[in-house]
C-alpha cells in the first residue's frame, strides 16, 4: 500500500510557521522552573514580548541579561503560552530537531516491543518526551497523534512525514479545546496518511488482541497506561471470580481470563464500550482461558451498580476499579476524594474474604501518597484489614518527567487476610 503524501494531502491548507521569532521575558520565579527542566511557561508568568504571533511560532525565552534561555512553542490561544521544547544552550529547532527526538523516544520504547507480543503502545508521551503537548499512539502500523495545542498544527507537515517510515497510517485527533478553534480545515479523527479504517485497527498487547477505534474512541482509541496493571491482574486471576468496573473496552476483563479467571463481569456505563469488550473477548476465544471463563456484563452506573451487588451481597475474589478522571481542575480535588472514597467502601463491600481489590486514580492533582493513605484509612473506617500486595504506577511507554505528569497510580491490596 502506498501512503498518501501530506504536502497535497489533507495538511496542504495548514500555514508554515512564523519565520519571526517571539522574544520573551519571564518572572524570576518562571525562569527557575525553565532552567530546572519545567516545560510550560503561563501567560502570567511573562513580562514582556516582542511582538503579536501565531500560534506555531518559536518561543525564545531570555533571561535579565538578554542571554538564552529556552526555546519553545508559542500558543496565545491558551493560557499555557509557551511549552518548552528545549532549555539551556541555544538550539535549532527543525525538521532534524523533529527526528531526533522521535528517534529518542522510539529507543525508549524498545524493551517494551522487541520481542513483538506488544503492538500498541505510546510513541510519544509529550512533555516527557520533550515534545509537550503532542501525543503518538502506535496500534500496529497505525500512528494516532493527538494535538493538545494549536502550536502544534503548522508543524504537522514536518512531522508527520516523519512518522510515515513506521507507520501506514496516519490519524489526527484534536483536544475540545484545540477543535474548537482554528484548525486550518483538520477535523479530530481525519486521516491524514493513508486509507480510511474499515473498522476498529487490531494490535496486540502482551500477546493478546485487542482493537481500538483510533477515529472516535476515547482518547486515541485503546487506554494504553493500564497494560502492565491489567497483565499483572492477569497473573492474579486464575480460578478466581473477578469484577472489572469502569471495564471501557474491557482491557482487564480480557486479561483476567487469559489468566485463567473462573467468570469475569464486565460493567461500564457505555453500551457501545460493552460491545467493544464483548468483541475484543471474542477475538481471544482461542486461547483455551479465554473459552473456558463465563464473561458476564452490565450497563449501568459504577456507583449503582457496586451499591446493588453489594445489598444482594454478590461478592467477587478479584475487584478491580479503574476509574476516569474525577479532578480535571484543582477546585475538582475534594469531590474527587470523595468519589474515591466512596468507590473503595463499595469494591470492599463487594470482595470476599482474602480477595483482592484493585483500585487506580488518574487524577494528576492527587498524590500517590494521599490516594493510598485514603485506602487504607477507608478500609479501617469500615472494619476491614488489608495487606498491600502492590502499588504500581506509569508503564515504560509514559514517562513522566515533571511532577504534573505523575497521574497514574494503581493500588492491589487483599482484603481482610486470613491468619
Amino acid at each position: 500500500m502506498e501512503p498518501t503524501g501530506t504536502s497535497a494531502g489533507p495538511l496542504a491548507g495548514v500555514p508554515a510557521p512564523e519565520d519571526r521569532r517571539v522574544a520573551v521575558r519571564v518572572t524570576p520565579d518562571a525562569l527557575r522552573h525553565v532552567r530546572a527542566g519545567h516545560p510550560w511557561i503561563f501567560d502570567r508568568s511573562i513580562t514582556s514580548t516582542s511582538h503579536d504571533a501565531p500560534p506555531g511560532a518559536l518561543a525564545v525565552v531570555f533571561d535579565d541579561r538578554r542571554r538564552f534561555a529556552a526555546i519553545g512553542l508559542w500558543d496565545p490561544t491558551s493560557p499555557l503560552r509557551v511549552r518548552v521544547l528545549h532549555a539551556g544552550d541555544p538550539r535549532t529547532v527543525d525538521e532534524a530537531f523533529w527526528s531526533t527526538r522521535l528517534a529518542q523516544a522510539e529507543a525508549r520504547r524498545h524493551p517494551l516491543v522487541q520481542d513483538g507480543t506488544t503492538t500498541g503502545y505510546r510513541l510519544v508521551n509529550g512533555e516527557s518526551d520533550g515534545l509537550p503537548g503532542l501525543i503518538v499512539d502506535r496500534y500496529a502500523t497505525t500512528a494516532v497523534v493527538k494535538v493538545y495545542s494549536a502550536a502544534w498544527l503548522p508543524h504537522l507537515p514536518t512531522i508527520v512525514p516523519l512518522l510515515v517510515a513506521a507507520a501506514d497510517r496516519v490519524v489526527l485527533r484534536l483536544s475540545r479545546a484545540v477543535a474548537d478553534g482554528d484548525t486550518h480545515g483538520l477535523a479530530d479523527g481525519q486521516v491524514l496518511v493513508g486509507p480510511p479504517p474499515d473498522g476498529p485497527v487490531e494490535f496486540l498487547e502482551h500477546g493478546l488482541a485487542f482493537a481500538a477505534d483510533v477515529v472516535h474512541g476515547q482518547k486515541t482509541g485503546h487506554f494504553l497506561d493500564q497494560r502492565d496493571n491489567r497483565a499483572l491482574v492477569g497473573s492474579l486471576a486464575s480460578g478466581r471470580d473477578v469484577l472489572d468496573v469502569f471495564a471501557c473496552t474491557g482491557g482487564f476483563s480480557v486479561h483476567a481470563a487469559a489468566g485463567g479467571a473462573r467468570s469475569v463481569h464486565t460493567v461500564d456505563l457505555s453500551g457501545p464500550a460493552i460491545e467493544a469488550a464483548v468483541a475484543n473477548m471474542a477475538r481471544n476465544r482461542h486461547l483455551p482461558a479465554v473459552a473456558g471463563c463465563e464473561h458476564t456484563t452490565e450497563v449501568g452506573d459504577a456507583f449503582r451498580v457496586l451499591e446493588g451487588h453489594a445489598a444482594a451481597d454478590r461478592r467477587w475474589d478479584v475487584v478491580v476499579i479503574d476509574p476516569p478522571s474525577f479532578a480535571p481542575r484543582q477546585d475538582a480535588v475534594d469531590r474527587a476524594l470523595k468519589a474515591y472514597a466512596r468507590l473503595t467502601a463499595l469494591g470492599l463491600a463487594v470482595t470476599r474474604r482474602g480477595g483482592l481489590l484493585v483500585q487506580s486514580s488518574c487524577s494528576s492533582r492527587i498524590d500517590a501518597e494521599t490516594f493510598h493513605r485514603q485506602l487504607r484509612d477507608v478500609a479501617r473506617r469500615s472494619g476491614h484489614g488489608l495487606e498491600e500486595v502492590a502499588r504500581t504506577t506509569h508503564p515504560l511507554d509514559h514517562p513522566a518527567t515533571f511532577p504534573e505528569a505523575w497521574y497514574l497510580k494503581m493500588a492491589f491490596v487483599r482484603v481482610d487476610p486470613r491468619p
